[in-house]
């Protein structure tokens, strides 16, 4: 046993080695997590599946205890487990708007102002818009608004977000969900492009029919373009992350959400970077 483990020790090290000689570059597209993938776990159990994932940012939403809203007490008692375990917040949400109201959306923005966070993932009405503007320059951070697929009243795809914010501060965005995209028909590397400097974050998933919402898979056996997806990234200087948003298998999510994350992984490695 001692001779084997020392021969897997020798092959890693050659490996690194290798990989090192042969120019293999850090990934300049980051992996991360939303915390609704475990929706139906507590912090504790969501910090424990990161440290097996080797995932260290978040991208968290009021689900259970992962980042209370109710108080800045309770939000900042969360705060400070994350940072204990080492994993730093990117983001929070999805957060609603769901009217043109200047306390709600104040203390949202104080929340995220609190979580530390420069993106806040949301869905608004398209009546608060003039008054988040006045917001993301007030606190200078960045709205990503969420495309929800054909079902939604508006954003159906990042180009309907672009079409409404395109005029408005820069700090008002995209958070393109790569799976409701497809599902409305949005070549999603394209829309990359277009969408170009008002990307802020990327929720990823997978389908196996391209018009059906019932047919996510994990990352990598659909049809989800990821890797035309990720040199799109590249191509255009992305700055966010790529947060995994697996909402199969509720209370049993990590089989999928492993296989996703070896996955994209191994996309970008066949890139020649280092995930």
């Amino acid at each position: 046993m001692k001779t084997s483990a020392m021969s897997v020790m020798a092959c890693g090290m050659s490996g690194v080695v290798s990989g090192q000689q042969s120019g293999i570059k850090s990934s300049p597209v980051r992996l991360g997590m939303a915390s609704y993938t475990f929706r139906n776990f507590d912090r504790a159990a969501v910090i424990g599946f990161l440290k097996q994932l080797r995932i260290d940012t978040l991208n968290c939403k009021d689900s259970k205890d992962h980042l209370p809203s109710t108080s800045p007490e309770e939000e900042q008692e969360a705060i400070d487990a994350y940072k204990a375990a080492g994993i730093h917040l990117t983001a929070v949400g999805t957060i609603s708007f769901p009217k043109d109201d200047e306390a709600d959306i104040r203390a949202k923005f104080e929340y995220a102002k609190r979580a530390g966070v420069r993106v806040i993932v949301c869905d608004p009405a398209v009546v608060a818009l003039p008054r988040l503007e006045r917001f993301v320059k007030e606190y200078d951070i960045r709205l990503a608004i969420h495309n929800h697929g054909p079902e939604a009243e508006v954003f159906h795809s990042p180009l309907d977000v672009l079409k409404l914010v395109n005029k408005m501060d820069l700090r008002i965005g995209c958070c393109m969900d790569i799976g409701h995209a497809m599902r409305a028909g949005t070549n999603v590397a394209e829309a990359v492009k277009i969408v170009g400097p008002r990307l802020y974050n990327i929720h990823a998933k997978d389908l196996m029919k391209a018009d059906a919402r019932n047919s996510q898979v994990a990352v990598g056996a659909g049809l989800m373009p990821m890797r035309e997806l990720f040199q799109a990234l590249i191509d255009t200087n992305y700055q966010g992350f790529v947060d995994l948003e697996y909402e199969m298998n509720g209370d049993n999510p990590m089989p999928g959400v492993i296989e996703s994350i070896a996955y994209m992984r191994g996309v970008l490695g066949g890139m020649g970077y280092k995930a």
